[in-house]
């Protein structure tokens, strides 16, 4: 018997006139779909007016659930498998039904769509030749400044999601942690009260100060010079020029110890010297 087909389908986001008119037609004509919340996705569907058949398969039950998806397929069922909202296995349990599906000699297929992670890169203005995505940001501050310290490396653009409940902590968080870097915020996406707000961490975290923020949050930083600042030990440096040490072996051992250019060092350096000598 041949095996079915698995599809993983994209739909809106939040409009749901952002579904194409390709992921409409194989939800109509699929055996079964596989909903990370069937509810969510009933409405979906209502109001297309398709009664394609849902079971759920979500993060607690996904082994169980995965094991008899595969057997459906197995028996010639095609299947969709819908998150609640943008593209399965997007920061979701979805990749491991396809790997599950493929492993076996399942044919699993792309019906590309809305996602959040790109349509909020798609308008944040800022570099996008190269782009890491961090999925959703620690809860615990702990978690979450371990977290940021990865990002701090300069010249690079990072997304990731964050709730309404935490994105004040949160832009508190990268202010102290890589510094005062460009960022975007994007919420609501494709909703009635979508918003974007673009900036500077601080600027971002004024125009939030009085407000009541809700809804999906969507953060974009882009790390640059005040990353920069933020790494280099300006601290040490200023330390050791104080204990009367001179500029190249303040230079020279701040690099070593740190595993950093001289020259970085050696800028900060000179900003730090002259700090010092306007004092005196």
């Amino acid at each position: 018997m041949k095996n079915g087909t698995l599809f993983v389908v994209s739909t809106p986001i939040g409009n749901l006139e952002d579904i194409t008119l390709r992921a409409l037609g194989v939800l109509k004509s699929v055996a079964l779909i596989a909903a990370e919340d069937t509810r969510v996705t009933r409405k979906l569907l209502s109001n297309y007016g398709i009664s394609t058949p849902l079971t759920s398969y979500f993060e607690h039950n996904e082994v169980k659930k995965a094991a008899f998806l595969l057997e459906k397929l197995r028996e010639g069922a095609d299947i969709a498998i819908v998150t609640d909202a943008g593209t399965p296995g997007i920061s979701d349990p979805g990749y491991r039904i396809v790997r599950l599906a493929v492993e076996n000699g399942v044919r699993a297929v792309s019906v590309p769509g809305a996602s959040a992670l790109t349509a909020a890169l798609s308008v944040a203005g800022l570099p996008l030749d190269e782009f890491t995505f961090k999925g959703f940001v620690p809860a615990g501050q702990h978690a979450r400044k371990k977290f940021l310290l990865g990002l701090k490396i300069p010249e690079h653009t990072f997304i990731m999601y964050e709730s309404a409940r935490r994105i004040k902590d949160t832009l508190k968080d990268i202010l102290d942690v890589i510094g005062d870097v460009e960022a975007v915020m994007a919420r609501e996406l494709t909703k009635l009260h979508e918003e974007v707000l673009r900036g500077r961490i601080c600027a971002l975290a004024e125009k939030l100060k009085e407000r009541e923020v809700k809804g999906e949050i969507v953060v974009i930083l882009r790390t640059g010079d005040a990353t920069r600042a933020a790494i280099i030990p300006a601290d040490e440096i200023e330390n050791l020029l104080r204990e009367g040490f001179g500029l190249k072996e303040v230079v020279k051992a701040v690099a070593q110890e740190h595993d950093m250019p001289k020259s970085e060092i050696y800028k900060e350096a000179l900003r730090v010297k002259a700090r010092l000598e306007k004092k005196e």
